[in-house]
């Protein structure tokens, strides 16, 4: 009679394949159940291989470890020098995974459930200042409507300008800017409707000038490359997906920085989202409408921005409080 998954893996420690076994099953369910994206899934997998290769040189397995071998491992983490965010992200993917076996029976505890996350005190996102982000845009667009430049030089120009632009006024993550359909420069509708994490949609504002940036990029491709000008993506790339990458993109940034004056360490695209939430809130933005748009799941993790709001609200009570008065 053929052994269940869980009687196999009892019968000897597990190997760090997740192709097969209860870790394969862990992350289909993540897949089908939760919609996790691509880049999840893959950091599932690594953190689970971590794990489970801890186990199996121990002799044991997910469903035999206990909350010792659990609080071993993370200890483990910490020798091998890895940071409390690194530790806490890998132990909350072993949190889930024993959640899913005791979901599925494979299993009648949890041995995690006791475990506590290293202390972690939480950064302050990078921000750049609005004239830093103005000079970032000014790099970009120098020469771009030179006709005595190649047009191959207009058109990268042109790409990042827009590229920029409409990261700056969207908020977009990196992975969304780059996946930005063709049609999206000639919708008529001021509104963007973009697939987030795990498929949640949702609609973002885009700018008259950001849509006239970008159409105007896509008047420079249509003259460079026009057989590219015609496919599905509004930044096509000669690459796998067939749009511009993430790195690419990223690395092209680092040169604006440099041609703006900026330490090119200073600058990322996620930088430039955590610019836009935070120019909006300080402008009087309400913290639950950024969530919205930054396509945040739950409104704790836009309070990272809690400290812009701290500022603001030092500053109403200095500049309205009847008590901050000081005038004859």
């Amino acid at each position: 009679m053929a052994k269940t998954p869980a009687q196999a893996l009892k019968a000897k420690p597990v190997k760090p394949k997740l192709q097969t076994g209860l870790a394969a099953q862990f992350l289909d369910m993540a897949a089908a159940e939760r919609g996790a994206a691509r880049n999840t899934l893959d950091a599932y997998g690594r953190d689970l291989d971590d794990y489970l290769t801890y186990l199996a040189a121990r002799g044991s397995n997910p469903l035999a470890a206990d909350t010792a071998m659990v609080r071993a491992w993370t200890a483990d983490l910490d020798v091998r020098g890895l940071a409390p965010s690194s530790a806490a992200r890998k132990l909350s993917c072993v949190r889930q995974f024993h959640k899913f076996l005791y979901a599925e029976g494979a299993r009648g505890d949890d041995p995690t459930s006791v475990v506590e996350g290293p202390r972690r005190g939480r950064p302050l996102p990078k921000v750049l200042s609005v004239a830093e982000v103005d000079r970032l845009l000014a790099a970009t667009r120098q020469g771009l409507d030179d006709p005595e430049r190649p047009l191959a030089e207009r058109l990268r120009a042109g790409r990042m300008a827009c590229l920029l632009e409409t990261l700056y006024a969207t908020g977009l993550r990196v992975s969304e800017l780059v996946a930005l359909p063709r049609s999206a420069a000639h919708a008529r509708d001021p509104l963007l409707a973009v697939k987030g994490k795990g498929g949640r949609e949702r609609l973002v504002p885009v700018s008259e000038t950001s849509r006239q940036t970008m159409q105007a990029y896509r008047r420079l491709l249509e003259e460079a490359r026009p057989a590219k000008a015609k496919g599905a993506w509004l930044f096509p790339a000669d690459s796998e997906s067939g749009h511009l990458t993430r790195q690419a993109f990223a690395r092209d940034l680092k040169d604006v920085a440099i041609a703006a004056g900026i330490a090119p360490a200073r600058v990322s695209p996620h930088v430039l989202r955590h610019a836009f939430a935070s120019h909006l809130l300080q402008n009087g933005a309400d913290l639950r409408i950024v969530q919205e748009l930054l396509g945040h799941a739950d409104v704790s993790t836009t309070q990272i921005y809690t400290h812009v709001l701290d500022e603001r609200m030092k500053a109403m009570v200095r500049d309205l409080h009847p008590m901050e008065d000081k005038t004859d």
